[in-house]
């Protein structure tokens, strides 16, 4: 009996030592900045941007957003990417404007001027935060439900409100190159370049959290190929705001189970993500679904390109019967 203890007693020793080496030395790092994610910005003209506005959340934080008013009766909401602030989908909310729809494009937690770049509360504060921002819309545009629309880790977390209860809020969903969870066939090694992961420490984090240790959430654990010189740029996620900005384990049950209208678009030449895995995975879970690829076009292009833009417009103006 004594050795049985004894043996249980090392395993204990030797699991605690692991998690601590994991939590200590297991660092993302840097990734060379990578030029096709960094530098299609630079031809796009921002003089029109809007200011940026702020709302209250439910915890008192002022979060960033900008509105593009529209003249018609529909409500966009876009969500941005990984490391993004919402200024990179100018070309696509002004485009959307022109269609006479009022879009809506928050500054997610943890990214710009909306709390600590890098880092959130609580896993799942980003849900709550979406929720207080749709109670916002919803003083100007009481009758007109918004529509969902989110690109690469915006489209994702958008695949992770599909299976919250926020997801009632929204009439539709639209996913522009949605960044899946690890371990999804869509995913190139290393994101294509553009992420790096602390996967021992990911691990360790998980296991505690399993265990209701939460304490060491904020450690951070993803890197992106940012480039120092594009300012409004988020070069790192913590724990927690990894685990929060993007799908829920049970993604595909969640969309399988939707009865909102949910369109899915991604670029021919994607370098993060392999496009062509995209309607395998999807295209079986949903009767008359199919993923939308619009060919030629890289990552970010989805945003800027015209033949792109006019893809996402016109999932937009679907009819709303799934």
């Amino acid at each position: 009996m004594r050795k049985l203890i004894w043996a249980f007693a090392a395993v204990f020793v030797l699991l605690a030592l692991s998690l601590a080496a994991a939590l200590m030395f297991s660092v993302p790092s840097k990734p060379p900045i990578m030029a096709s994610v960094n530098n299609p910005f630079a031809g796009v003209d921002f003089r029109s941007l809007p200011k940026l506005e702020t709302f209250a959340a439910r915890d008192g934080a002022q979060l960033g957003y900008r509105l593009y008013p529209g003249t018609g009766e529909s409500v966009v909401v876009l969500i941005h990417g990984s490391s993004d602030e919402g200024t990179g989908l100018h070309v696509l909310a002004t485009a959307l404007q022109g269609d006479g729809a009022s879009v809506y494009v928050p500054e997610i937690r943890g990214h710009g001027r909306s709390g600590t770049r890098g880092d959130i509360d609580t896993i799942g504060q980003l849900e709550d935060d979406l929720s207080d921002f749709v109670g916002v819309i919803r003083q100007q545009h009481k009758d007109a439900p918004p529509s969902l629309v989110g690109f690469s880790s915006g489209g994702g977390f958008v695949l992770r409100v599909l299976a919250r209860p926020v997801e009632t809020l929204f009439a539709r969903f639209v996913l522009i190159s949605p960044a899946l969870p690890y371990g999804a066939p869509t995913l190139r090694p290393g994101t294509g370049g553009w992420v790096s992961v602390a996967v021992p420490r990911i691990v360790a984090l998980t296991l505690l959290n399993r265990m209701g240790v939460t304490r060491f959430n904020g450690l951070g654990v993803v890197a992106f190929a940012t480039d120092p010189a594009v300012k409004h740029l988020t070069d790192s996620y913590s724990f927690r705001l990894a685990a929060n900005f993007g799908a829920t384990p049970d993604y595909l049950k969640a969309f399988a189970a939707t009865p909102k209208p949910v369109a899915l678009l991604v670029g021919g030449a994607d370098e993060l993500f392999y496009s062509d895995q995209f309607a395998p995975l999807f295209e079986p879970l949903r009767r008359d679904f199919r993923v939308t690829l619009v060919p030629g076009i890289d990552h970010i292009n989805m945003t800027l390109a015209p033949q792109a833009v006019a893809a996402v417009r016109s999932a937009l103006s679907a009819p709303t019967k799934p």
